[in-house]
């Protein structure tokens, strides 16, 4: 159930592109790009002191990813910004010179984007992601989706304006088909996994997730002393993990990784000391995190500055939608997807056991971070598994959860 990192390279530096990628001033510019968005907003970080006395711990603190952009889904922080990114780029070459992001709307940097088509697999957030920000800036898109994305999650791209393509077969197979279909046809791939030789890409696609822990290190009281992270192929994981590696060195906090157990390819690749390719078998109600083999990038990065790895089961993750929608002893209720309370789902696991307590230090003091990583991206699935529908929970305590947007809880 849960791995201690004992690689060699366990807590070393990270590889130079890597630092380079998430240091203080990557960030410090995703933020800048952040605020030339329309609707842009902090998200709000949500205490949950009643669920801390609950498990004996100092402090739960969650941020609340459901928030962002219109999107529901920190992946709004990365396809799009990778996508803006992309389109400057190119747009320097015809102009002779670089190009800004207060330019973006400009009409020479709009006829850019025309010629452009940008493309990407995925199980839903991602893809919503880039298509918005194909959108924002006037190019084509194509998203490739697999049998299991659901028809909510579809239209969810589709009102971006995408082109959807069909792939049979799960999330590695559209990934492979993605990149064979944009090769052939000359767009550009804005994938959130690497593989050798594609990394860039999926680096801008991390770098825009830092905004997060930017936002989460300005609204907390104090520095966490533990972090639970869900994982897919490891991207927000990585970012994360290697951005508090970068900021605080052996002073960061204990990461632990979440995987959901029916696709365990960064809990399986720790065990193994090198990445690991899982076999499909049952599908995972954790729908967005359910990739079989974990992103080049974030691996190597994982590899060095996450401190544990761990899998939950999918009734860990419906029961902890289930509370976050029910809270109790005065906490306030969080709407939170299939995927996105699963490094809580992680956090209860350990809390309950004495002995993993103990393996990672898990003591009456700790101040414990977490990511909800999305809201309720299918709202029929959520309220089947619920038993309210999305609205009814957010409404339940409205008043107090934007009360709290987005200054610091104490």
């Amino acid at each position: 159930m849960l791995h201690l990192n004992h690689r060699i390279d366990h807590r070393a530096p990270l590889d130079g592109a890597d630092t380079n990628m998430l240091s203080c001033e990557a960030a410090r510019e995703v933020e800048r790009f952040l605020r030339c968005r329309n609707g842009h907003k902090e998200t709000p970080l949500i205490s949950l002191p009643g669920l801390a006395n609950e498990i004996g711990v100092g402090s739960i603190q969650v941020k609340d990813e459901g928030h962002r952009l219109g999107l529901g889904s920190f992946k709004a922080l990365g396809g799009s910004y990778a996508v803006i990114r992309l389109v400057l780029e190119a747009a320097t070459r015809p102009l002779g010179r670089a190009v800004d992001v207060s330019e973006l709307h400009a009409p020479e940097v709009k006829a850019v984007a025309r010629e452009m088509t940008v493309s990407c697999a995925t199980d839903g957030n991602h893809g919503r992601s880039v298509a918005q920000g194909a959108q924002l800036v006037g190019a084509n898109c194509a998203i490739f989706v697999h049998s299991g994305v659901s028809q909510q999650r579809i239209a969810a791209i589709v009102r971006y304006g995408a082109q959807m393509i069909r792939v049979n077969g799960n999330y590695d197979d559209s990934v492979a088909q993605a990149s064979r279909v944009a090769a052939e046809n000359g767009w550009t791939t804005v994938s959130d996994t690497s593989w050798p030789g594609y990394e860039r890409i999926p680096g801008l696609v991390m770098q825009g997730y830092t905004a997060l822990l930017s936002e989460a290190l300005r609204q907390l009281p104090e520095p966490p002393t533990h972090v639970f992270v869900q994982a897919g192929v490891g991207g927000i994981a990585a970012a994360i993990a290697g951005r508090f590696s970068v900021l605080l060195g052996d002073n960061r906090p204990f990461f632990t990784v979440v995987d959901p157990s029916r696709a365990a390819c960064l809990f399986e690749s720790a065990r193994a000391g090198y990445p690991v390719k899982v076999a499909h078998r049952q599908t995972t109600v954790m729908a967005m995190l359910e990739c079989y083999e974990p992103s080049l990038i974030a691996w190597r990065i994982l590899s060095r500055a996450a401190d544990a790895f761990m899998i939950v089961d999918d009734e860990d993750a419906v029961s902890v939608m289930k509370r976050l929608a029910n809270p109790r002893d005065g906490d306030p209720p969080v709407v939170a997807g299939e995927s996105g309370g699963a490094g809580m789902a992680g956090l209860l696991k350990v809390a309950a056991n004495s002995t993993l307590r103990g393996q990672i230090g898990l003591g009456p003091e700790a101040r414990v971070f977490l990511i909800n990583t999305e809201g309720a991206t299918d709202p029929d699935l959520y309220e089947e598994l619920v038993g309210q529908s999305p609205a009814q929970v957010a409404g339940s305590n409205l008043g107090r959860l934007h009360a709290h947007d987005p200054g610091p809880l104490r």
